[in-house]
């Protein structure tokens, strides 16, 4: 891998969260990847209460009325994510920035046995809430970027 940043998640696993099988469900690890989105790069402006600062105010520093609305999600399981009691390793970084979008990357680590379970992508773009006009990523988000931006996961 290249020698970007990455942001190391630490996100608990819930018990409804598995299926009959003991794995973790398909559709709770679009969960995962959007409790590790906010994690690393902090809730929307507006939303929630007080919390611990994120290590790239990503979007709780966009200005009022903007939104971060998700485009597109790519998973790919490599290997079963077994249900354990213990919070999964997910590493995050920015795998592409376009002129009205970024892709955030992801690797959804076994927090026992290290094995990448799961490798995705959030394509979002940012949208002013009243027009519905999509914005485009300015110099001041791209320099709080910068340090995380590496290769894609899919790349």
């Amino acid at each position: 891998m290249d020698a970007h940043q990455t942001i190391t998640c630490e996100i608990p696993m819930r018990w409804g969260d598995m299926d009959a099988y003991g794995h973790i469900n398909n559709v709770e690890v679009a969960r995962l990847l959007e409790e590790a989105r906010i994690h690393a790069f902090g809730p929307p402006g507006g939303t929630g209460g007080l919390g611990e600062d994120p290590p790239v105010a990503l979007f709780s520093s966009v200005d009022q009325g903007v939104q971060a609305l998700v485009v597109e999600h790519r998973i790919k399981y490599t290997a079963t994510l077994d249900y354990r009691n213990i919070p999964l390793k997910i590493e995050v970084w920015i795998g592409q920035v376009k002129p009205a979008s970024l892709a955030i990357s992801y690797r959804i680590h076994d927090p026992v046995t290290g094995r990448i379970c799961v490798k995705a992508e959030t394509v979002l773009a940012f949208v002013d809430g009243t027009s519905g006009a999509l914005l485009r990523i300015t110099d001041r988000q791209k320099a709080q970027l910068a340090p995380y931006v590496g290769a894609p996961v899919f790349g």
